[in-house]
């Protein structure tokens, strides 16, 4: 079947896992020991779409609701239209947070269904900018202890990445002890990174990147809250121009990234296709990023975002983010290898390329 031809959209099927952490996990401001995915389904004709995010489990009665009645009848063909009809859906409970996760999952679903059904990959069918692209290891939970966190590091080296970050924001001798095993593990070749996760204040994130000077590290990831964009704007300004500030992983639609562009608030936009409108969002947000000049880079999930990771412009990297690379291995048929420090698209799945292993998720469903 062509797309000129394409079935109209029809059921939808969501359900909600919680995944345990393989061991207690934080950051700079959180500590968590599960997570949570929100997978989608919707029927189209002979195809099935797949969508997912990682929010919260009320999401899933969302997307089942007043979400799936807004897709109900509607052509594949004309996802565009669909996704407008999910957003004025939201209108009067608030587009952020939750509905925009649910959304995310959704259009993810919705562009999935329309790719299988043309047969390519979903990078195919949206017009590849590049063969593969780039990630950056991402973990360094401020729960490892350094024996647990170099080891990690090294891994992540050892398999070609040429970057690789690690949490902060925990009083400053633990820190500056996390640092150096960090540098000491990765070696001078490879990129350090760090994330604050809003942790500091925008003079206490100063004070932090001169005392890491010593350990070249090269991102510095929401130094301050996402939502202080003076503050963002503050320390890149005054940081030094080896150390890019990088946010964007709680913009949920292209306002929230416009703002921080216009703002000049970051060196590397980040975005999120399960939380910023799924591909529909995400390819919205490398636009922006593209007219500001600024590159972009793709938080976490990395079976989804190496398909847009191929498309967008001024694509730097994806983030290879430990948990979701085990969630998505431990639940989905089709999750991608490393290869030499990047990820490459298989020609061979059409769609995002996932199956999910309903009986291998059942025993995490809530």
């Amino acid at each position: 079947m062509s797309l000129s031809d394409a079935p109209t959209l029809g059921d939808v099927r969501v359900r909600a896992y919680r995944v345990p952490t393989d061991r207690p996990e934080a950051d700079g401001t959180y500590a968590w020991t599960a997570t949570t995915i929100v997978v989608v389904e919707i029927d189209a004709g002979p195809v099935t779409g797949l969508g997912y995010t990682y929010t919260d489990a009320s999401a899933a009665s969302l997307a089942t609701s007043l979400l799936a009645d807004a897709l109900r009848g509607r052509p594949l063909a004309d996802v565009p239209a669909a996704v407008d009809a999910l957003w004025r859906a939201v209108r009067n409970i608030g587009r952020a947070g939750v509905a925009a996760t649910a959304i995310s999952a959704l259009d993810v679903a919705l562009w999935d269904a329309k790719a299988k059904l043309a047969g390519v990959p979903l990078a195919t069918l949206l017009g590849r900018r590049r063969e593969r692209v780039p990630v950056y290891g991402s973990g360094g939970f401020t729960t490892y202890d350094a024996a647990t966190l170099a080891a990690q590091l090294r891994g992540w080296r050892d398999a070609g990445i040429r970057a690789c970050k690690i949490k902060i924001g925990v009083p400053d001798a633990c820190d500056a002890a996390r640092l150096q095993t960090a540098r000491d593990a990765l070696g001078a070749d490879v990129e350090l990174f760090v994330d604050a996760n809003g942790a500091y204040s925008a003079r206490t994130a100063l004070a932090f990147a001169e005392r890491a000077a010593r350990y070249d590290v090269r991102w510095f990831e929401e130094p301050v809250s996402s939502d202080d964009i003076a503050g963002l704007r503050f320390v890149r300004e005054h940081v030094g121009a080896r150390v890019d500030v990088a946010a964007g992983e709680y913009a949920y639609t292209p306002d929230d990234f416009r703002r921080l562009l216009e703002a000049g608030a970051v060196d590397v936009l980040q975005a999120d296709a399960t939380r910023c409108g799924g591909v529909s969002g995400f390819l919205a947000a490398g636009a922006l990023a593209d007219a500001y000049h600024v590159d972009l880079s793709a938080h976490c999930a990395p079976a989804l975002h190496r398909h847009v990771g191929c498309v967008a412009p001024r694509m730097r990297h994806v983030e290879w983010f430990h948990d979701h690379v085990r969630i998505e291995r431990m639940l989905f048929d089709g999750a991608p290898p490393l290869i030499d420090g990047a990820l490459e698209i298989d020609a061979g799945r059409p769609g995002v390329g996932l199956e999910l292993r309903t009986a291998d998720a059942q025993r995490y469903a809530i």
